[in-house]
């Protein structure tokens, strides 16, 4: 697969405070992977119980939370922003998390082309980029070839976790899964183990109605 001309997310400024450079710096090649060759997810945490994929960690604060209370398992984010990930490097640090490694790559093309088939525990997709406009729905994650690749990525039994706070996306999303006999599931109340991040914060403050929505592989 060639790298989608659609692209689901926006490059923001990768302009980096001075601490996030310094990171970026001292850390990156201990906490990062490079796509070029397949990535054989249970070689790279190979003391963990399962791996999760946290596709668009944005900042990393959701991601570091996640991993800090879940030790036994490995999380590798993937992200196109480099600042969010200098973010996350700086918390794994401060935090001093072992079980999380980071790419900066496009997470359809990373999937196609470097992941093993049925390799995958779980994937976390949190907030993806709504593309509200009708024009800009074909910028959504959420596609029929996307649902088709997590179905062959994910293990038996694996499962796709998505949170929105935009209500027309989540059901956006309830269709292409609901379209795919692989997969059962639906609108899920909220899971402990994800926290209340800042960005969730604030859409609840202006009357965003958040939904979580879990889908497992047959």
């Amino acid at each position: 697969m060639e790298r989608p001309s659609n692209r689901s997310y926006s490059l923001r400024g990768d302009r980096m405070t001075r601490a996030q450079s310094l990171a970026m710096r001292q850390y990156w090649d201990q906490y990062s992977l490079s796509a070029g060759q397949e990535l054989i997810l249970n070689q790279i945490f190979p003391q963990k119980e399962r791996v999760i994929l946290e596709i668009g960690s944005g900042m990393g604060e959701a991601t570091a939370q996640i991993a800090a209370s879940s030790a036994d398992t490995g999380y590798l984010a993937v992200e196109m922003h480099s600042a969010g990930l200098a973010a996350l490097l700086l918390l794994i640090v401060e935090k001093q998390l072992t079980n999380i490694k980071m790419i900066r790559e496009d997470a359809t093309y990373l999937l196609a082309n470097y992941i093993p088939d049925n390799s995958v525990d779980g994937i976390h997709l949190l907030f993806p980029d709504p593309w509200p406009k009708n024009r800009q729905h074909k910028r959504r994650i959420v596609q029929s070839e996307f649902v088709e690749m997590a179905g062959n990525k994910l293990k038996p039994n694996g499962f796709i976790h998505i949170a929105t706070d935009w209500v027309a996306y989540a059901e956006w999303s309830q269709g292409k899964f609901g379209s795919d006999s692989r997969f059962t599931g639906g609108v899920i109340p909220k899971p402990d183990f994800r926290p209340l991040t800042r960005f969730e914060g604030k859409g609840l403050g202006k009357g965003h109605i958040v939904t979580d929505l879990k889908y497992v592989k047959s």
